[in-house]
């Protein structure tokens, strides 16, 4: 019996799933938005919040709890400087999950997993100069 043990286990073994959600963190940093399953955006949201707030608290010791999980000097770094900024005044709820449909291949549950600030950048259409 599985009582009281919590998490979902996604078909992985424990190890593939922490590489997974490593890797998974580190680019929701990157590009802060990604597109995943429902299942694992929701095992992400809490890794990602508990990220952030590390960033918040700004110190030493913050700062090398985010290099021993997140992939890359690059991505802790912009978490510490713009994405702290960002989320200074706000007490949680970093990210947002969006539910977008039904995976074609194998019918799963498919959700848009970004920070709460995430704009896309405007689509700039040139025209020609005839």
């Amino acid at each position: 019996m599985r009582h009281k043990k919590s998490g979902r286990k996604l078909g992985r073994t424990s190890s593939h799933r922490d590489a997974m959600y490593r890797n998974m963190v580190t680019s929701l940093f990157e590009h802060e938005r990604i597109v995943t399953t429902k299942e694992k955006a929701k095992e992400l949201r809490p890794i990602a919040e508990k990220m952030i707030t590390l960033a918040k608290r700004g110190d030493m010791h913050a700062r090398r709890q985010a290099l021993s999980y997140i992939r890359s000097k690059d991505v802790v770094h912009k978490l510490f400087t713009d994405i702290q900024e960002q989320f200074s005044e706000r007490n949680g709820g970093y990210t947002r999950i969006i539910q977008t449909g039904i995976r074609r291949g194998d019918a799963a549950s498919m959700a848009i997993i970004e920070l709460v600030g995430y704009e896309e950048a405007p689509l700039v259409i040139e025209e020609d100069e005839n």
